[in-house]
C-alpha cells in the first residue's frame, strides 16, 4: 500500500507556487508605502469603531432614560 503525499496534491501545488511568488512580491518590492498604508487603514478603523462604540452608547443611554420614565399602571385594585 502507498500513502498519497498530499505535497504532490495539484492544488496543493499551485497555492504553494502562488503564496511563494507573493512573498517574493513583497520581500523584494521597493516600493514600501504598502505597509504604510495598512497601518493608515488600521488607524481609521479604529476611529470608526471608537465612534460607532459612543453612538452606541449614546442611543442605549438615551432609550434607558426614556424607558425609566414610562409610568405603569397596571389598572385598577393596585
Amino acid at each position: 500500500m502507498q500513502w498519497l503525499n498530499p505535497m504532490n496534491d495539484p492544488v496543493v501545488a499551485y497555492v504553494r507556487s502562488y503564496v511563494e511568488t507573493r512573498i517574493h512580491r513583497l520581500r523584494h518590492e521597493t516600493d514600501r508605502s504598502r505597509g504604510a498604508s495598512a497601518i493608515e487603514w488600521a488607524i481609521i478603523t479604529g476611529i470608526l469603531a471608537l465612534i460607532a462604540i459612543t453612538v452606541g452608547w449614546v442611543i442605549y443611554r438615551r432609550v434607558t432614560a426614556a424607558a425609566n420614565k414610562i409610568n405603569v399602571d397596571n389598572g385598577p385594585g393596585n
